[in-house]
């Protein structure tokens, strides 16, 4: 929601307050479902052997790719885990992809088989998860890391925690959560309007 709003606050009005549902074809987001499902039932235990031959040729090197992944190769502390904080006035929070640690080191991961945000380190999802999951150690950890695995290019991309972001993060998340709710305007913002699914009446 955070990361439509400063994509585009018309979107956000389409879709989160006036709650307009367009459909969409889920044929792009199909192999990044898979890979996300079968890393879920491999890091809880679960025998994923008859999914695995479901797989194609694009998909298994896709997935092969992520087990070698010294990353996801660490002890799973959760998997697919709803999380949340308070932030001022608001709560904030989603649903991470895993948990891992290497003794008192944790590190979120989040496998893309897209792309990667163009600025990771302030992207909303990287300050809610690294701000939901401090709150959630308690700061009872020696590091923290967020992981943007991607599958795509093969390269890890990771954004260490610190007490000096962790202030950043709380100020930019309050003032997103401020705009939001004092905007009534919500105008469009002009940008990437022919890739929205909302643009044929936008105007209207």
């Amino acid at each position: 929601m955070l990361k439509t709003y400063q994509t585009c606050p018309k979107k956000f009005f389409f879709k989160y307050i006036e709650r307009v549902n367009v459909p969409l074809s889920g044929a792009p987001f199909e192999k990044g479902k898979k890979i996300h499902a079968l890393a879920n039932y491999f890091l809880q235990g679960i025998n994923i052997s008859r999914l695995e031959t479901a797989l194609s040729d694009n998909e298994r090197e896709v997935w092969q790719s992520l087990l070698n992944n010294p990353f996801f190769q660490k002890k799973c502390l959760k998997s697919e885990y709803q999380l949340s904080c308070k932030i001022s006035d608001f709560w904030v929070g989603g649903r991470l992809d895993a948990v891992v640690f290497d003794g008192d080191d944790y590190f979120i991961l989040d496998y893309k088989t897209g792309s990667v945000p163009k600025n990771p380190e302030y992207d909303v999802q990287t300050m809610v998860y690294l701000l939901s999951l401090d709150r959630y150690l308690n700061g009872k950890y020696n590091k923290l890391s967020f992981v943007y695995i991607n599958l795509k290019d093969k390269k890890n991309h990771v954004i260490e925690f610190n007490s000096v972001l962790k202030a950043e993060y709380e100020k930019r998340i309050e003032e997103i959560c401020n705009k939001i709710v004092s905007d009534n305007l919500y105008n469009c913002n002009e940008q990437n309007c022919e890739r929205c699914e909302y643009s044929k009446f936008c105007q209207l």
